[in-house]
């Protein structure tokens, strides 16, 4: 199936496959023509199946198609600055042949330039809640002219504690408003929530291909000591490049950065006590290679979004079997194969068999020189 038989417009199919994209995913076959169609949409679906297309494609063509509205008539709400990034970056790839205007708006930073850029005229706000909602009480933001609010990760906004600003937000929507959620999980408030805010919405479910198919999974036993040298050895050995390394804690993720360059291994921590352009400094670097090895914490990681990425390695086992799939799905994207690897010191091993009876047989107990363990 191509993205001219979902029809999509010509300006939009001239931009994908101006980014090699020539077929949609399974997500966008389904969400895209439910889009385009102006019903009310809950979508469920992982990252990494292409889930951003699915809903900025039929935004940019719904709001292309309206003529003589004048104000913000686009609105996406994400839980982080950094999947705000990312999806203002989809949408100005996939709308670069339209005449739409997109602000990105987020905390953490000066708001001057972000109200300079709406005043200049906003077709489409992609916006963390707490930021959006100060602008909108400081009448910078109005949202009578709203014509489709996208919900992106609605249960990562209840993770993080938004759920409130959001049902104030989604309260300013005027009654016609279009209104697509996606959300990877529904838990029963996020259900809650579908039911007083979405009319007849449009279901979509779409199961992501098996983690084990794509990810070669591997453990480590390894003392807490041996840890910094086993990473440095498995670098070195496997001749990494572009490791997502997790910690536990932002100091830890701090100490093993730290330690990595000491070594001659380029690389960063990326945590939220990081300032919004550290961050986002880091990650380019990551992605252009001139870093080696990004080390982040969970919360932080959620707004990584990198299609090639080989390696992911628990440095720190995590507690839950959701933040472990969670963790190693960033690697096998998009069609590529990853490796995933964790280091399990005694005093974890309780964690890693429960989360071993989640995936059994799947990961490979493997050997290092570092037999304190």
């Amino acid at each position: 199936m191509s993205f001219q038989k979902l029809h999509v417009s010509a300006p939009i199919v001239e931009a994908l496959q101006a980014k090699g994209y020539n077929y949609p995913t399974p997500i966008q076959q389904q969400a895209i023509p439910a889009i385009l169609s102006g019903s009310d949409v809950l979508a469920s679906a992982q990252t990494g199946t292409g889930k951003t297309a699915s809903f900025a494609i039929p935004l940019l063509q719904r709001l292309s198609e309206q003529k003589g509205i004048r104000g913000v008539r686009g609105l996406v709400l994400t839980p982080t600055r950094e999947l705000a990034i990312q999806v203002a970056d989809n949408l100005t790839q996939y709308g670069e042949n339209l005449a739409l205007r997109s602000v990105l708006v987020y905390g953490g930073v000066s708001q001057v330039n972000q109200v300079r850029m709406i005043r200049q005229g906003a077709d489409i706000i992609i916006a963390t809640p707490g930021r959006l909602l100060d602008l909108i009480q400081q009448r910078i933001v109005q949202l009578s002219q709203l014509s489709m609010l996208v919900l992106d990760e609605a249960d990562r906004m209840l993770d993080m504690g938004f759920i409130h600003d959001v049902k104030k937000i989604l309260a300013l929507a005027p009654p016609a408003c279009q209104k697509v959620f996606l959300s990877a999980t529904m838990p029963e408030p996020i259900q809650q929530l579908v039911a007083s805010m979405l009319t007849n919405p449009v279901r979509i479910k779409v199961v992501a291909e098996k983690t084990a198919s794509r990810i070669e999974q591997g453990v480590y036993y390894v003392s807490r000591g041996n840890k910094k040298a086993l990473l440095k050895h498995v670098i070195a050995e496997q001749q990494m490049r572009n490791v997502l390394v997790f910690a536990r804690t932002k100091r830890g993720a701090d100490n093993i950065a730290r330690d990595l360059s000491h070594a001659g291994i380029a690389a960063e921590a990326f945590h939220g006590n990081k300032s919004q352009g550290a961050r986002q400094r880091s990650l380019t670097n990551f992605k252009k290679n001139t870093t080696r090895v990004l080390v982040a914490t969970d919360i932080a990681a959620r707004g990584i979004d990198i299609n090639d990425l080989p390696f992911v390695i628990n440095y720190e086992m995590p507690d839950t079997a959701e933040t472990y799939t969670h963790r190693i799905g960033r690697t096998g994207r998009a069609g590529n194969t990853g490796t995933a690897l964790s280091f399990c010191a005694h005093e974890e091993k309780d964690i890693w068999k429960n989360l071993n009876r989640i995936t059994p047989g799947q990961i490979r107990t493997l050997t290092h020189p570092f037999v304190n363990h």
